[in-house]
């Protein structure tokens, strides 16, 4: 593989399975469209993929497996009772803190989502395909860490 194609990784938690099914081939058609490589993981939950995604980081630091970035998918869907707060809210914090604090390349598809109606409007490929919009925005974070020469942290 040559230097200058990037290396994704798509991780994602397919506890709402046909809704992340649709989300991966929104993000799976950007990054074959681009000609980058990909590799996926699956977690059990949303609340799982902020560990995943350190995991890969500090593979990486440790010389094994090195991503240029990462497209991030699932789905959360308001219940009865707190439980989606704290998975939604802790899940986002905690990915954000590392994407910060990693520079990383982090495109979020995870649907935070009221009912099963909105998830479907936001993972459709045919509609809003969050999918698609976190292949597009990790791509673009990864060509920026690229244009201002950010290897490690």
């Amino acid at each position: 593989m040559a230097d200058d194609v990037l290396h994704i990784l798509i991780i994602d938690a397919p506890y709402y399975a046909e809704i992340t099914q649709e989300l991966l081939a929104g993000a799976t058609a950007v990054l074959d469209e681009a000609g980058v490589t990909y590799e996926r993981i699956s977690v059990p939950g949303v609340f799982e993929i902020p560990a995943a995604l350190s995991m890969a980081s500090l593979a990486g630091d440790m010389g094994h497996r090195d991503y240029d970035g990462y497209v991030l998918l699932g789905c959360v869907i308001r219940g009865e009772t707190s439980h989606y707060d704290i998975v939604a809210n802790e899940s986002a914090r905690a990915l954000q803190e590392l994407a910060v604090s990693e520079a990383l390349a982090v495109g979020n598809g995870i649907l935070t989502v009221d009912n099963a109606d909105q998830a479907w409007a936001r993972a459709r490929r045919d509609q809003k395909n969050k999918g698609r919009d976190a292949a597009e925005a990790a791509l673009r974070m990864a060509q920026l860490r690229r244009e201002m020469g950010v290897t490690e942290i």
